[in-house]
Order: C-alpha cells, then structure tokens, then sequence
C-alpha cells in the first residue's frame, strides 16, 4: 500500500491544534495565580520526561498545554480580595436565593478557576455578570428565574 495512504498517527500528534485563549481579561485571585504557576511547573517537568522518555504524544500533549499556561501566566492580573463588602466585585462570595428556596453560594474567580460545582463562578459568567455592582437585598435574573443577593462577603 501507498504511503499517501497510510495515517500516522504520530504525525497528527505533533499537530495538536492549540487551546483557545480567552479573549476577556484575565483577571485572577491570589490562589488562581498560585495554581497556574504550579501548572506551568508540573508541565515542565512532564514536557522533560516525555522528551527524556521520547514520547511524541506526551511531548506534544505537553508542549500545547505548556503553551496555553504560559499565556494565561503571562496576562494573569492578580485582583486583590475585595475590601468593599457593600457591592459584588470579583473575588467576592455571594450568596442568593432563589424563588424556588434554593440557597446558593457562589465566589466570582477567574475563568481558569471557575468550578460551579464546587462553589465558584467564572467573572465572565452570566451569573457574575449580573451579580456585579448589585447589593444585599437587589433582585437579579439567574437561569431564567428571580433570585434575591442575601449575602456579600
């Protein structure tokens, strides 16, 4: 059979497409510039095994997430923790509840520390969006329904 023919796959490996940089500001809390200066350092030290290694899926794997580190550190601007209790800022933690009961808290982070799951939002998130400048007792649309801001801390 031809070459032409014939998928390396190790040839598409090198090829990894990059990841997508956001293009909001990339504002960070001091435990998100922490996390991804350890990221960027786990990642060198995995781009070193896989060339000592000469794996060309981990080297590439590496180097793409390498570079996608690298940027976030290089436009990461550390926001110190709000001093003003009184409105939502970013690094924030609101709590809400909603017309339904459910209570719910949420801290407003960077997009790379973004987890709802575990309590923290993306500055960039519909939710944060319109949680900011907004005070205990104001109303605000969350997921097609009202919730009220009980608590800023």
């Amino acid at each position: 059979m031809s070459r032409a023919f014939v998928k390396n796959l190790d040839d598409t490996v090198e090829d990894l497409p990059d990841r997508p940089i956001s293009s909001h500001l990339n504002l960070v809390t001091p435990e998100g510039l922490a996390r991804i200066e350890a990221e960027v350092a786990r990642l060198h030290q995995e781009h070193g095994a896989a060339h000592a290694a000469n794996d060309r899926t981990a080297l590439a794997r590496a180097a793409r997430d390498l570079r996608y580190w690298t940027a976030r550190r290089a436009s990461a601007q550390l926001a110190p923790a709000p001093s003003d209790r009184s409105e939502v800022h970013f690094g924030a933690t609101v709590t809400i509840v909603r017309d339904d009961g459910r209570r719910q808290t949420f801290r407003i982070v960077g997009e790379d520390e973004a987890d709802p799951a575990h309590g923290t939002v993306s500055h960039v998130s519909p939710l944060a969006r319109a949680l900011f400048g907004k005070q205990v007792g104001d109303r605000v649309e969350v997921a097609r329904s009202q919730a009220e801001i009980v608590e800023i801390a």
